[in-house]
């Protein structure tokens, strides 16, 4: 179970860290919701804490896993071979996960089709979107800031 204070993920939305618990009256029901906030469009969301469980939201991960993850990213091997429309429902879905390696795996893959072509609109849409992730979790990691994050990631 999370607590207040937790760094989290949210899949598709980013990194951020829930701030408190508060009980809300919606349609007649009563619920508590767990209030986050989210590091990318400073926005603060409230999930019902009994939905969490089906959310896959998650903790960030540790600095060894990311270490891992930032490994691959820089050094581990693109699949060229899929055409588009395969390529983006397979992105579509490792985005969905919520899972930090394969983020990581949909902007290495990505950034490095668009240095050989320019992607499509849709493709540079989901490039623009899994960075804002992946940076605000690895900002959350390692307490930097955006920028910080992109030098680490980018170089």
């Amino acid at each position: 179970m999370f607590e207040i204070g937790d760094n989290i993920v949210y899949p598709m939305q980013g990194a951020g860290v829930i701030e408190s618990i508060q009980e809300k009256e919606v349609q007649g029901e009563t619920q508590q919701y767990f209030v986050i906030r989210l590091l990318i469009k400073k926005m603060e969301v409230m999930i019902p804490i009994s939905k969490m469980d089906n959310s896959r939201i998650r903790l960030v991960v540790d600095s060894k896993t990311l270490e891992n993850v930032l490994n691959n990213f820089h050094n581990g091997e693109s699949d060229r071979i899929l055409p588009y429309k395969e390529r983006f429902k397979v992105n579509m879905e490792k985005m969905k996960t919520g899972n930090i390696e394969e983020g990581a795996e949909v902007v290495r893959d990505l950034m490095r089709i668009d240095k050989e072509k320019a992607l499509n609109s849709s493709e540079k849409q989901m490039l623009g979107n899994a960075s804002k992730i992946l940076i605000s979790e690895l900002g959350l990691i390692k307490g930097i800031n955006e920028n910080e994050a992109k030098e680490l990631l980018y170089g």
